[in-house]
């Protein structure tokens, strides 16, 4: 499941790098390092919650 995630936020991170997601906080090509700590952040709780 972790390497699933990651591999989902990576390509959410190259596709708004080539067409901004024009979600809110996310209209710039520059915000893709928002995406970047939001994986961060879910594979540490990811890896908290797994016994």
């Amino acid at each position: 499941m972790g390497k699933i995630l990651a591999l989902l936020l990576l390509a959410a991170m190259i596709v708004h790098l080539i067409r901004p997601l024009n979600l809110p906080g996310l209209r710039k090509r520059a915000d893709f390092w928002k995406i970047a700590v939001v994986a961060i952040a879910v594979m540490m709780l990811a890896s908290l919650i797994r016994p």
